[in-house]
Parts: C-alpha cells; sequence; structure tokens
C-alpha cells in the first residue's frame, strides 16, 4: 500500500449523500476534488435505509449510482478508509491536511473484490451494517453493493488462521500494513460529517438493549430493505413473524432528560414510511404510532400522512411513560391516552420500534476551528441566506453536519456547499470588493 501526496481544488470530508453530491457537483464543473471517507465505504447512512419518504423510491437504487459516479469520475480522489488528523494553513491560502490511511491489510489496488477469503474466513462476527441481526466475517467486502468493491480485515478480531492468505487468487492480503500518513492540500473544505442516532438505550424506561423486541427504527429499516439480512421483517428474539408493531415517537429528540430538545425533523416521517411499508409487507398487522405531534411539514408529506391513516394505520395522541415485557417477551407500552381523558393504559405488541433521533456526527471545533451551536450541529451565522457557510473562511458544511435534515435537504445543501467552495474558490484567485464585502459581514 503506497501512498502518495493530493493536490486538489476542494476537499469534501464524508461520503454520505451529501458528501458525494457536493463532490460531484463540483468535479462536473471541473474542479478538482478529494473525498475522504473514514468507513472502508461511501454511501453513508442513506444505503442502509429500504425506501425514501415520499415517493417510496428504492433507496439502493438511488444511492448506488451516486456512489459508482463518485468512484470513477475523473476529477475525484476517493479515499476511504481514512481518518482526518490535522489541518493547518497553505502559505498564499488554502490548507494543508494531513490523512492517516488506516491499514485495510488487502493491498486495495490488487484486490479483485472476488470474496474468496470471506468465503473461507472461519470468524463470523455481528454485521454492524445489519444493526447486528446477520453475521459477517472477519475478512470481508463491506456490504453487496459497496464501492469500492474490496475487501478489509478487522484484524482485532482475526486469529490470523492464514486462510484467507492462501485462499487469494492474486496475493492481496497483507498482514503487515501500517497505517500510513499523507498531506491534501486543498484550496477549501466541506465538511459532510453527517448524524448518529440517539442510542436505543439512551431511555432506560423504554428498555431497548434489553428487551430484545425493542429496537430502533434503523434496525427496523434493515428489515425492510431488499439488501436485509432476513428477506423478511422477523422480530428478534425468536423469529417470529410480528403480528402488532408499535411505534414510540419522539424516543430521542425533543426531551430535556437527554438533552436533546430539538426535533429531528425526520422521525414522523420515517415512522409512517416505514408503517406503510410494513402494511404490504405484513397484511394482517396491526401497526399503531404512539405520538405527541406529528410533523409532516415537507411537500407532499402531509398526503403522505393521509395515505398512511387511510391504510389503517392506527394513530394514537399519548405520550410513553414506559416499555416492560411479559413472560413471552412481547413488550408492553404503558401510555397515558390525551385524547381519551388521559386515560393510562398497558398494550402488548409483537415489537416496538423507537423513533430515535439525529445528534451530530462530529464536533468540527478542534480540528476544524468551525464552532458549533448548542445544539451540538455546526453554526451557520445566517442559515437563511447561506445555509452551508461557517464562520470559518474557506470551510463550509452540508448535509446533517449542518443540523437534522431529511434526505432531499442534505441534497439540496450539498448543492449549495458546492457553488459557496466554488465561488469562494474564484473568489480568492480573482477577488471581487463586492464579494469581500459580503464575506466580511457573514463572518463579522
Amino acid at each position: 500500500m503506497t501512498v502518495k501526496n493530493v493536490h486538489v481544488d476542494v476537499l469534501v470530508v464524508g461520503g454520505g449523500i451529501a458528501g458525494m453530491q457536493s463532490a460531484l457537483d463540483l468535479a462536473d464543473q471541473g474542479y478538482r476534488v478529494a473525498l475522504v471517507e473514514k468507513e472502508p465505504s461511501i454511501g453513508g447512512k442513506m444505503i442502509m435505509l429500504s425506501k425514501v419518504f415520499p415517493t417510496l423510491d428504492c433507496c439502493s437504487c438511488i444511492t448506488t449510482p451516486k456512489m459508482s459516479a463518485v468512484a470513477h469520475h475523473d476529477n475525484i480522489e476517493l479515499l476511504t478508509y481514512c481518518d482526518v488528523q490535522a489541518i493547518g494553513d497553505r502559505p498564499g491560502g488554502g490548507f494543508v491536511i494531513d490523512v492517516v490511511q488506516k491499514p485495510r491489510y488487502v493491498d486495495i489496488d490488487t484486490c479483485t473484490g472476488c470474496r474468496q477469503c470471506e468465503y473461507v474466513c472461519p470468524i463470523d462476527l455481528p454485521s454492524q451494517f445489519d444493526r447486528e441481526l446477520g453475521a459477517v466475517r472477519a475478512i470481508r467486502v463491506p456490504f453487496s453493493t459497496a464501492v469500492p468493491q474490496k475487501a478489509f480485515l478487522d484484524i482485532d478480531n482475526c486469529i490470523l488462521c492464514g486462510k484467507c492468505q492462501q485462499a487469494c487468487p492474486v496475493e492481496a492480503i497483507d498482514f503487515a500494513q501500517q497505517p500510513e500518513t499523507f498531506t491534501v492540500e486543498a484550496g477549501a473544505i466541506i465538511l459532510a460529517t453527517g448524524f448518529e442516532l440517539t442510542p436505543a438505550g439512551a431511555k432506560a424506561e423504554y428498555g431497548a438493549g434489553e428487551l430484545l423486541n425493542v429496537v430502533d427504527a434503523l434496525v427496523m429499516e434493515r428489515l425492510l430493505a431488499p439488501t436485509g439480512p432476513y428477506g423478511h421483517v422477523l422480530r428478534p428474539s425468536d423469529g417470529k413473524e410480528p403480528d402488532s408493531i408499535a411505534y414510540v415517537q419522539c424516543a430521542g429528540s425533543r426531551d430535556k432528560t437527554l438533552g436533546v430538545e430539538y426535533c429531528s425533523r425526520v422521525c414522523c416521517m420515517y415512522a409512517i414510511k416505514q408503517a406503510m411499508l410494513l402494511s404490504g409487507a405484513l397484511p394482517l398487522a396491526d401497526i399503531t404510532i404512539y405520538y405527541m405531534d406529528i410533523r409532516t411539514f415537507g411537500k407532499g408529506h402531509e398526503q403522505f400522512y393521509q395515505n398512511a391513516k387511510a391504510m389503517g394505520i392506527e394513530f394514537v395522541k399519548g405520550k410513553v411513560a414506559r416499555i416492560t415485557e411479559d413472560e413471552d417477551k412481547n413488550p408492553v407500552v404503558r401510555v397515558e391516552l390525551i385524547e381519551d381523558g388521559s386515560k393510562v393504559v398497558e398494550r402488548a405488541h409483537d415489537l416496538v420500534v423507537l423513533s430515535v433521533g439525529m445528534l451530530p456526527g462530529y464536533n468540527p471545533k478542534s480540528l476544524y476551528g468551525v464552532p458549533v451551536a448548542d445544539d451540538g450541529f455546526a453554526a451557520i451565522p445566517a442559515p437563511n441566506i447561506r445555509p452551508s457557510v461557517t464562520p470559518k473562511p474557506g470551510i463550509f458544511v452540508t448535509g446533517a453536519a449542518a443540523g437534522p435534515m431529511d434526505i432531499v435537504d442534505s441534497i439540496v445543501l450539498a448543492g449549495a456547499a458546492a457553488a459557496e467552495a466554488a465561488a469562494y474558490l474564484e473568489e480568492v484567485r480573482t477577488p471581487s470588493p463586492q464579494r469581500a464585502a459580503i464575506e466580511e459581514a457573514v463572518h463579522a
């Protein structure tokens, strides 16, 4: 593995849908782009999803061509399984970024993605991609549509039996690989560091992590996805097909006890989407959504909500106090029914899904000098005018790095970030008094 220093116009940090879109928009304009991704494959969280709302288009069908376009674009340098370690100012403008290439223990230039190493590996591990519902091998291609389609080895769980090395037809396995540091010189940076989910066990009263049949929404996405672990919706404890499924809204947002006081914006819609998909996958199942408020504010979202009600999905306005389980491992929901005189009842379901919220995926303050707002997401001085411009000149944000948002808004903001980065580069090359005045006002 030999890593060379990279000289580009823009460095994009994060290979989710927003980062990929920004990279493609800039590359199509003729700018040289380096895309750094910490995981072995690009795709982010979107490649894990089943369908998008409100159109119910296939997520893989949207994301996979984007991933392929990034990998094959002449103006994009794809740097997967890498971490940004340090950043400094470049004399004359721009940035010098130190990047560490983590060892795959596989020669990425030689590997053909044939998976022969994966087939002979004796070590099975819980699949992080499938939210630990399925199993993977210690050496593997990350997932079926991964880009690049190259293997990597989880050395922490490897027993060094050498079977993968013997099976590899091109001798790509290299147990001696070490981390390598290289530099990227760029005129501008776009942060597309995404989000993390509120931990499913954050609210102990909801039993997630302890109750096997209480799962988070991303687990349900994997169960519904065509590339999912089972090819069918089955509950984790016993593989039973659930007859009654409940959603608990605001299980990780709008909650001062968790320090997450904001609305994550997507939870109502993804719960409604999943409920509609479940109605198709399990036509006889009863589906209930317990909610405080339904917030369907986007284009076509309210009609989507009304369609769900027309399909027979039950919407119950009420605050869930706790979730326990009975002797058959069925979750029992204790809920206050707001529209029924605040009566407190307990209802048993086969499966409960927590609509968890969105947390910042990364704090850019220490490394990039970009301050964060009270909610932990990147601070934007003029969100209504220039929603991707940070207080740090030359550094822009896109997607959920700027705050909770859905896929459509992430793609729109990715285009805005690309346009701002391009304008910034041109301004550095040929300054104009008008642009300088605008920049001074925004960063003041």
